[in-house]
């Protein structure tokens, strides 16, 4: 099946990027960048690119939201999520697995938002503060594309955010479901767009 089958049976409509986005940084932890951790992904070819849409957004005076995972020890905030993925206890209160590496440390007045589980907006309060800050469109970078990611993707589209996937500043451990997750959110839920694009479009800045 291609891209153009989807289209034909009805999938694949565009979504035209907003003049309001931010630049949401999903979960871009040393837990999967350390290559003693547990959940390391092997993905360190797309901090780079991460970097650069981080500085752009910075150049536009676009808004920035960081996220991370935190749990209570034990996990006892995590629910079933933490039951079925053990690798969590790795973002136990005070790990510095949970922390991002220092391209990507956050600036006074940036937003950083803790959550337990996979999407950016489940349990948090990222939807609100968008909102109150006027955001229309979401380019999107972090980990990994098959988890977080995607589930932070989707949830964008459901709250009325624009999401634009940035194909190059995502990743995951197993190049498969990358592109599988990839294929489908531009499909059905997200645009995905190069860097280089999303690089300009953060640069440029809000238009009102």
């Amino acid at each position: 099946m291609s891209l153009e089958d989807y289209r034909r049976a009805g999938f694949g409509g565009r979504l035209e990027p907003g003049e309001r986005p931010a630049l949401l940084v999903v979960d871009f932890v040393q837990a999967y960048l350390d290559r003693s951790s547990p959940l390391y992904a092997g993905v360190e070819a797309v901090l780079a690119s991460a970097a650069r849409l981080l500085a752009a957004a910075r150049d536009g005076g676009v808004p920035v939201a960081f996220t991370k995972v935190q749990y209570a020890p034990g996990g006892a905030d995590g629910g079933l999520f933490y039951r079925k993925v053990p690798a969590l206890e790795v973002f136990q209160a005070g790990s510095p697995l949970g922390e991002l590496p220092g391209v990507l440390t956050p600036r006074p007045g940036e937003l950083v938002v803790t959550k337990q589980y996979a999407s950016a907006f489940f349990g948090t309060s990222l939807a609100a503060s968008l909102t109150a800050l006027r955001v229309d469109t979401c380019v999107i970078c972090g980990l990994t594309t098959s988890g977080c990611v995607r589930a932070s993707a989707v949830d964008a589209l459901q709250h009325g955010f624009v999401p634009l996937v940035v194909g190059e500043a995502v990743g995951d451990r197993d190049p498969r479901p990358h592109e599988a997750n990839l294929f489908d959110l531009a499909a059905k839920y997200a645009e995905v767009v190069e860097v280089a694009w999303a690089c300009n479009y953060l640069q440029t800045g809000w238009s009102s």
